[in-house]
């Protein structure tokens, strides 16, 4: 028994060691990426397709309801209620350090990716680059990337001239683009709409870090 317990404690020992190793080698894989990364952000920054283009009210209400402490944190965050596991930096890693993500071990990586990051990139370029990257869903022409661009889609004008219900609608999609719809009438949507802008209005909470459905926010029967 003891020599089995030995072995299951160098196993154990050996495969934590591979854990750290892969995500260390996200945080360098992200260290190495960093001048291209800060290009491609400057470049949508310069373009009107950052963070500051949204306009700071829309700005707000978009880190209100997909990170609120992207500010402070550094690329992770396991408190902040409505947070959920995955940050806007880690978010971003998805897309920029994998030809294809898979959950599980991949999230090694990413987090170690999402560190790097932050240890090369202002808060503007990773938001600028999240931007640029995110799944919108279908819209009139076929599959969306791309917050500013999805705006052009949907509604012909770019974020900053879009209504705070406009916004909203666009935001509300990113939690699962696949499953709603920007161009026709759909009912989950609208209450995913209705959830946000009770939280932006400060009349309810999340009601803990995984409530990013804000369930904290459901309309009251």
């Amino acid at each position: 028994m003891t020599r089995i317990l030995k072995y299951a404690v160098i196993v154990f020992a050996l495969l934590l060691i591979g854990l750290v190793g892969y995500g260390a080698k996200g945080y360098w894989d992200a260290v190495s990426d960093a001048e291209s990364l800060r290009a491609r952000a400057d470049a949508a920054i310069a373009q009107g397709r950052g963070g500051g283009s949204l306009g700071a009210a829309h700005r707000d209400i978009l880190l209100a309801v997909e990170d609120p402490n992207f500010s402070t944190h550094t690329g992770v965050d396991f408190s902040t209620p409505g947070a959920g596991l995955t940050t806007i930096t880690q978010s971003a890693a998805k897309r920029l350090a994998f030809e294809e993500f898979h959950p599980g071990i991949g999230k090694i990586r990413q987090t170690g990716y999402a560190l790097g990051m932050e240890s090369r990139l202002s808060k503007e370029q990773i938001l600028a680059l999240w931007l640029e990257t995110l799944e919108m869903g279908t819209g009139p022409d076929g599959w969306m990337v791309g917050f500013h661009s999805a705006s052009s889609a949907i509604y012909g004008r770019p974020p900053a001239e879009l209504t705070d219900a406009e916004f909203i609608r666009l935001v509300a999609v990113l939690i699962a683009p696949a499953s709603y719809d920007l161009v026709g009438r759909d009912a989950k949507l609208d209450e995913r709409v209705a959830r946000i802008q009770r939280l932006v209005a400060g009349a309810c909470a999340p009601s803990g870090f995984s409530d990013v459905w804000l369930e904290g926010c459901r309309q009251p029967e």
